[in-house]
């Protein structure tokens, strides 16, 4: 696993952290406990930390030198090829049989190692950038021709649901015939519902109503419109509690735009942040909520949501992308079109006004969450790299 601009020893919800290092993390560690042992291949970030990481039996995390520890993730295409030579070292001594490469970035080292070692490469690219630039984020061309030239010589590219495959297929031209449906999991041992009672007492919060964001404060997940749902909210008591912290270089105006938008609507006393916790904290949180909030401009997925349901808490969230796969609209939470304030204002206040339609969709959704785990996604991805390593690779078109 090529995993070059995050690792799984990250802390998610920290600068370029979140769930794409549970992600690769939970992957990894199901395929392992399936007989499939798997490297992760992180860059360096800090000379205190080993560089070799036993994660867990079948599971290392393997760091690799290429630049300075402390690259933005913006700076990181310049050392992609001193990245590509370490892992390409390291590969001579400990040799694999595939490659599954996580994000833009990785998949340009995957698309070089698979030349150079004549082996199959699975791309998860998580975020597209066509996609981020329809929903209003600038992307740079190169990027854009990299996962171009990416898509054209995986062997396979998975997709979390049939959104993101109807996306990959309209607007990069992928062939149906090599996009895999590779739907994240959710560890129901540790994502359950719980009492609301409980888990609000042991974080210290009020009775009243509680809505959650779990997120890093960047523009693209949206904090802004949750805070403008909650100031035109017709519920003068519920509290906001905003897990997650900063990202990228525009993290601390970000979060100034935030800071704006709680002292116009005067929700300084109902807007609570909270530092990125570890994620088997995050259960208590979750079950704390009455409703979780996922108002991104764009998801591929949306684990956020996933784990939500597996607490037994409805979702609104926008409309879009992996999200319209993940949230079923009425059933388990609420879809909301255009990312409109005023409108996830309604979607809340009909969801606080009816603790019944609350009641409802929280058991919906821990049915459906009960269909998503990491063991069916590593048992798909198993089977399909046993399928890779059998035929023909792609030729670069």
């Amino acid at each position: 696993m090529l995993s070059m601009h995050t690792s799984p020893l990250d802390q998610p919800g920290v600068g370029d952290s979140g769930g794409l290092n549970v992600y690769v993390r939970e992957l990894a560690a199901s395929m392992a406990g399936r007989g499939v042992d798997c490297d992760i291949y992180v860059r360096r970030t800090n000379r205190d930390v080993p560089e070799v990481v036993a994660l867990e039996p079948g599971v290392n995390v393997i760091q690799i030198e290429a630049g300075p520890y402390g690259l933005e993730k913006e700076d990181l295409p310049a050392v992609v090829d001193a990245w590509t030579h370490g892992v390409a070292n390291y590969l001579e001594k400990r040799p694999v049989e595939a490659f599954h490469a996580h994000y833009w970035l990785s998949g340009m080292v995957g698309h070089q190692l698979k030349h150079a070692f004549d082996l199959p490469l699975a791309v998860t690219f998580h975020t597209l950038g066509r996609i981020k630039s329809i929903a209003g984020e600038a992307e740079s061309k190169d990027r854009i021709q990299a996962e171009e030239a990416v898509i054209g010589c995986a062997d396979a590219v998975f997709a979390s649901g049939s959104v993101e495959a109807d996306q990959l297929t309209s607007l990069y031209g992928i062939p149906r015939d090599r996009i895999e449906i590779l739907t994240p999991g959710v560890d129901r041992g540790l994502f359950k519902p719980g009492s609301p009672t409980s888990a609000r007492r042991a974080l210290g919060l009020s009775d009243g109503p509680v809505l959650l964001f779990v997120g890093r404060i960047q523009a693209f997940k949206g904090l802004d419109v949750a805070i403008d749902a909650v100031g035109l909210s017709k519920n003068s008591d519920a509290q906001l509690v905003v897990v997650g912290g900063l990202s990228g270089d525009q993290g601390p105006e970000t979060y100034r735009d935030i800071k704006r938008r709680i002292k116009r609507h005067e929700l300084q006393e109902r807007v609570i942040f909270v530092e990125p916790q570890p994620h088997q904290l995050l259960p208590t949180y979750y079950q704390a909520a009455d409703v979780c909030l996922v108002p991104s401009r764009s998801e591929s997925f949306g684990l956020v949501a996933l784990e939500a349901a597996a607490c037994g808490v409805p979702v609104v969230a926008s409309s879009v992308g992996g999200l319209r796969d993940n949230v079923v609209d009425g059933v388990t939470g609420l879809l909301v079109d255009e990312r409109d304030p005023a409108k996830f204002a309604v979607a809340l206040d009909e969801l606080l006004e009816r603790p019944d339609l609350r009641r409802s969709m929280g058991h919906r959704g821990v049915e459906r969450a009960a269909l998503h785990s990491w063991e069916l996604g590593a048992s798909n991805a198993i089977e399909v790299f046993g399928r890779l390593t059998l035929r023909e690779l792609v030729s670069c078109a």
